[in-house]
């Protein structure tokens, strides 16, 4: 959560470079902004609300002048409400130190009681204020910048991406533990960001920063430091992406073109990892991972109900297998077996929750895999494993393409842990092969836009779903409520009638998951009949085999498929849904109140 920007060595360019990279980073956080830059003096400006604010603030006379170097950041408040005051970048009391920061610093009550004990002044409730008057300490001590940046860093705990300049200095100093920070190598430029989008219209060749390293940037060129001086040599990559790909391309809303990207990303997902001849899943990044004995996922959110749906491919497949919530793994773990894998499920790579369970699980001898969008990130570097779901930039705060990538990762995963062979085998490889295709034909015929009209002004909205479809239930009420702000629940199709059926009246419409012909199909239209007599209207998703359109009010039609890619068509059907309503009510669907892209604190 929050944004990073940094630029050293753009001239006269630099503030709207830095401006443009807050725009791109606007999904990592808004409820405040603020820019930095300078060289041989610093100017700092920044405002509560949306960019926009600080935008027309500069316009309309702001302090901040053109500069060689540059920092940004936006806003997702965790110490203090969204104000001016608490906006990024924080100064020490001369102005002459300014600081942008992701994380919490766990310590700063005890710093801070220390710095006004001596007579420092503060303006702002958070905790990142510390930071730029500790550093500031540190050159009156007569320590030179950087020495004086390190000292400042090594005396803060938590989890910090921090990014610093200093008046008379043409460098940006920055350190990381625990939240993202990369480098942009670019020609005569050198940049910073919290993530990769922050710069890509500049240079697609980045470095990773690792815990406890330390970065300076300057006109000369950047270099990278451990934790005891020490230069550390690292790898310059070029990442995939294009800037093109992370802008809206003519839709409306960076969630609904990413609902549209789901057949693109599915064949990058699946490509190279499907023979269908054989009728089998080869995914190479897995070679040398011995079949588990039971298997562990961790994960949250979205990545939560993914992980539900790995366990059931799993347990298809003969492995047991178990899903947690990563902040509840991480402070209190299960049993770990000698053959236990523990799988991070994270679309970022950096979910706090999620590395500190996988780190606990490491510590305690399990062996890892990180089930992640982003290739580097330190999810896939600190596992012992990792299966890149392969679903391209993501920019909308509510998670859509990821989540679909995620269960057809999962679903290659299971069947590579198992080599299973066969008629079966041959045909869900058939229908893994078909799938970008018919999921294309969901969103091509989709009638969500005109069946949401019927329902605007309902009391709450409930979505049910057995098995595998258990989960897209779960996260079909989790989008809902995302990004509409309405109420809405999902749930296991059966436990509707233990207590959660008081509250159905006609009020209350139910969208229903039934796809196949099985006993979970059949008996889910028995709770669509049960809320039906409830006077509820039911809204069914469904590939029509089971006959549940015959109780329905409105029908959201899939291709019948296998039953390990039906539920990613109707999680498609229900992402519209959402996208819909939301739009209808005139909700700030790519940047909903509230939430971040990635959380990076726990």
């Amino acid at each position: 959560m929050c944004g990073i920007i940094g630029a050293v060595g753009c001239g006269d360019a630099t503030l709207e470079v830095i401006l443009e990279g807050l725009a791109t980073l606007e999904y990592r956080g808004y409820d405040s902004a603020g820019v930095a830059l300078g060289g041989a003096s610093l100017d700092v400006e920044k405002q509560s609300g949306e960019l926009d604010v600080l935008r027309d603030s500069i316009s309309a006379g702001g302090s901040v002048p053109d500069g060689s170097i540059g920092l940004g950041h936006t806003r997702w408040s965790t110490h203090g409400p969204p104000t001016d005051a608490n906006a990024h970048p924080h100064t020490d009391e001369s102005g002459d130190v300014a600081v942008v920061h992701n994380g919490i610093i766990e310590n700063y009550q005890t710093l801070r009681d220390g710095l006004q004990d001596d007579g420092v002044s503060f303006a702002s409730e958070t905790d990142t204020e510390v930071v730029p008057h500790l550093i500031a300490r540190g050159l009156a001590d007569g320590l030179a910048p950087e020495a004086a940046f390190r000292d400042a860093v090594d005396r803060i705990e938590g989890s910090y991406a921090i990014a610093a300049v200093i008046a008379g200095t043409e460098r940006v100093f920055a350190a990381r533990h625990d939240s993202p920070l990369v480098l942009g190598i670019g020609e005569g430029a050198t940049y910073l960001g919290s993530d990769v989008p922050a710069f890509l219209e500049h240079t697609r060749d980045v470095v990773y920063l690792d815990d406890d390293e330390f970065a300076v940037l300057s006109l000369d060129g950047w270099r990278v430091t451990d934790a005891a001086g020490e230069v550390v040599k690292k790898e310059v990559t070029t990442v995939n992406w294009s800037a093109e790909q992370t802008g809206k391309s003519g839709y409306a809303h960076f969630m609904l073109k990413e609902i549209h990207e789901q057949p693109t990303a599915l064949r990058q997902g699946l490509s190279g990892r499907l023979d269908e001849l054989a009728g089998q899943v080869t995914v190479d990044e897995l070679d040398g991972l011995e079949t588990p004995t039971t298997v562990q996922f961790v994960a949250c959110g979205t990545s939560y109900h993914a992980a539900m749906f790995g366990v059931e491919t799993l347990r298809t497949a003969g492995i047991p297998a178990q899903t947690f919530l990563a902040s509840e793994y991480a402070t209190g773990p299960p049993p770990i077996g000698n053959e236990t894998l523990v799988v991070g499920v994270t679309q970022s790579g950096e979910t706090a929750d999620t590395l500190s369970a996988l780190r606990e699980a490491s510590a305690r001898g399990a062996e890892t895999l990180a089930l992640t969008n982003v290739v580097d990130s330190t999810a896939a570097r600190e596992c012992d494993h990792v299966l890149y779901i392969r679903s391209g930039p993501e920019i909308g705060v509510a998670a859509t393409k990821t989540f679909s990538s995620q269960l057809v990762a999962l679903t290659l995963f299971s069947a590579a842990l198992v080599d299973q062979r066969g008629e079966e085998s041959r045909e869900r490889v058939a229908a893994l092969r078909a799938l970008p295709s018919d999921l294309q034909y969901v969103l091509d015929e989709s009638r969500t836009a005109d069946v949401v009209d019927a329902y605007l002004d309902s009391a709450a909205y409930f979505f049910i779903g057995r098995g595998p479809n258990y989960p897209v239930a779960l996260e079909g009420a989790l989008k809902f409520k995302e990004i509409t702000y309405e109420h809405a629940e999902g749930f296991a199709a059966g436990e509707l009638k233990h207590g959660t059926l008081a509250l159905v009246t006609g009020e209350t419409p139910v969208f229903a998951v039934v796809t196949g012909d099985d006993e979970r199909a059949r008996k889910t239209i028995g709770n669509v009949k049960e809320v039906e007599a409830r006077d509820a209207p039911v809204i069914a998703v469904t590939d029509g085999v089971a006959g549940v359109e015959q109780y329905a009010d409105h029908v959201l039609e899939i291709p019948n498929t296998h039953p390990q890619t039906a539920p990613v068509l109707a999680n498609a059907q229900l992402q519209l849904v959402a996208y819909h309503m939301a739009n209808r009510l005139g909700r700030s669907i790519d940047k909903p109140r509230n939430l971040a892209k990635s959380v990076t604190v726990e």
